[in-house]
């Protein structure tokens, strides 16, 4: 009964527009009042669901994200892949995904890679003479390869809610094969559509135009660079490596690229701190909801019902695959890490899946789910970037889509393709 209630309360205040978070904790409070367990529980789990050192990063990674759009960094990285990439049939489809993958490497979020690349991109395509649903549709799928690529927040709220010590700096390297793979793969996917409609071909500038915008472009790419080899070298944790990213991006936005001022850096702190406060908050209200989960022994029952299906391991990833693509159809990305973590991890170490692994299997499943609707964030961010409706672009994204779907596959079913690099290093 308590597990029916605790379902019905979410689905219904889902159902009548209430945020996520508000949906979460009502209907753990429900759960709770049913089960004559104190309410002031609800709220204990609340706190403690926050109280991670690990989740500082996640305001920090934030705040550089947006500093580094409003430095121009997306601008220069866009003149790079333009350089590299735009003599190609359908070039300019192909320097989106690349702009996005450099993107994703200094800001690790999907939401912004959509906005800045998006905002630099459409209009530039559009120029040229591209397709408004093609140009969209590369932006959207595209900002999904930034999920994987280090640092990414949402590879930080995987590791708190495993429970088990998943190692972030390892989980970021587990990350960057798995990226330029699937970026690779929507690099291909964007040329063949654009092959097959004939979309404008650009031509090579030249070495000495490629090298001087890779030259700029160099100090904004640094960040991934000093991030990652600060992590590995053991100089500063993941966490101290955030704060890292905030002033370094400050003193690149504000002494290199001077298109960073006090105006700017407030505006981010700003905005950054309201987005913070809601994943946060959605993170808080998870976590109670994810302590109900538990009490009512519900990981324990879902892993009953996938044995009863099939004991096969290869089968076992697949039903966890299918369940995970419907969830991200209707939820956001973090409230469901924290929510299906606990569920889905035990399940699949179980069949002999390592953390790694299926950290990087989770943040490109449900990275899928932010670009389908109805509730896709980024699908609505590139609706609203490329002043397209998000009809059109449905109607023909299906070819990202299934590239998507094959990255996946790809990653779930080779595991050294998450595996080797953190083993090497």
């Amino acid at each position: 009964m308590e597990i029916l209630v605790l379902f019905i309360v979410l689905f219904a205040l889902l159902a009548l527009g209430a945020p996520v978070a508000f949906a979460l904790f009502g209907a753990a409070l429900a759960t709770f009042a049913l089960a004559d367990i104190p309410l002031i529980v609800a709220v204990q789990r609340m706190a403690a669901g926050i109280s991670v050192f690990t989740l500082m990063a996640i305001p920090f990674f934030i705040f550089a994200g947006d500093l580094m759009y409003r430095a121009g960094i997306a601008e220069r990285l866009v003149r790079v892949a333009d350089a590299a990439f735009g003599r190609v049939r359908g070039g300019l489809g192909l320097v989106n995904v690349g702009a996005s993958m450099m993107f994703g490497a200094v800001s690790g979020s999907a939401i912004a890679s959509a906005s800045a690349i998006g905002s630099s991109m459409v209009p530039l395509m559009d120029e040229k003479g591209y397709d408004r649903d093609y140009s969209v549709n590369v932006t959207v799928t595209a900002a999904v390869v930034g999920l994987l690529i280090p640092p990414s927040h949402n590879m930080i709220i995987y590791a708190a809610a495993s429970g088990i010590g998943v190692s972030i700096g390892n989980l970021f390297l587990a990350g960057v094969i798995p990226g330029l793979l699937t970026g690779g793969l929507l690099m291909l996917t964007a040329w063949l559509i654009a092959r097959k409609r004939g979309l404008p071909k650009g031509h090579f500038p030249g070495w000495r135009t490629f090298l001087r915008a890779a030259l700029y472009a160099l100090p904004g790419l640094m960040t991934g660079v000093i991030i990652m080899g600060g992590i590995l070298s053991g100089i500063f944790t993941p966490t101290e490596s955030s704060a890292i990213a905030v002033i370094y991006t400050i003193v690149v936005g504000t002494l290199v690229y001077r298109n960073l001022g006090w105006r700017g850096t407030w505006e981010a702190a700003q905005k950054s701190v309201r987005t913070a406060a809601m994943v946060l908050f959605i993170i808080a209200a998870a976590t109670a909801f994810g302590f109900a989960l538990a009490l009512l022994e519900v990981p324990a029952a879902l892993a009953s019902l996938i044995g009863t299906i099939s004991d096969n391991p290869l089968l076992t990833l697949l039903v966890i695959n299918v369940m995970l693509l419907l969830l991200g159809t209707f939820m956001d990305m973090a409230p469901l890490i924290v929510i299906t973590t606990p569920i889905f991890l035990p399940v699949a170490m179980a069949s002999g899946v390592d953390p790694l692994h299926f950290g990087i299997i989770l943040m490109l499943n449900l990275g899928i789910g932010l670009v389908t609707p109805p509730v896709g964030s980024v699908l609505f961010v590139g609706s609203a970037v490329g002043k397209l409706p998000i009809g059109d672009m449905v109607r023909t994204i299906w070819p990202f889509y299934l590239t998507l779907i094959l990255a996946l596959l790809l990653v779930t079913y080779i595991p050294l393709l998450s595996l080797w690099l953190p083993g090497a290093m």
